[in-house]
C-alpha cells in the first residue's frame, strides 16, 4: 500500500486512502483538547449512523411488514447531549 501510493519523487500529487472508524477510537494515557473534539466528531458521526442504520430501517421495515429479528443498539445520546447539549454541556 505504502508503495503505491507513494506518487512518483518530486511531484506533489500523492495518492492516499481515507478510512473512517466509526467504531472504535483511541485510547491515549493523556486526551489533548483536539482529541477530545475529534471523538465528539466520531460520536456525532456514531449517531447519525445508527439513527439510519438502526432507527429508521427498522421503522421502514415495520411500515412494510417486514418480517426480522429487532436489532438492538445502544444509543450515544447522553454522551453527546453531555458536550453539546444547552446550557449545560461542556462545549456551551
Amino acid at each position: 500500500i505504502n508503495q503505491s501510493t507513494s506518487g512518483v519523487a518530486g511531484k506533489k500529487d500523492t495518492k492516499r486512502i481515507g478510512i473512517l472508524d466509526i467504531y472504535g477510537f483511541e485510547v491515549f494515557d493523556w486526551n489533548s483538547f483536539e482529541q477530545l473534539c475529534i471523538n465528539f466528531a466520531n460520536e456525532k458521526l456514531q449517531q447519525h449512523f445508527n439513527s439510519h442504520m438502526f432507527t429508521l430501517e427498522q421503522q421502514v421495515y415495520s411500515e412494510e411488514g417486514i418480517q426480522w429479528s429487532h436489532i438492538e443498539f445502544e444509543d450515544n445520546a447522553k454522551i453527546i447531549d453531555a458536550l453539546e447539549k444547552k446550557p449545560v454541556g461542556l462545549f456551551c
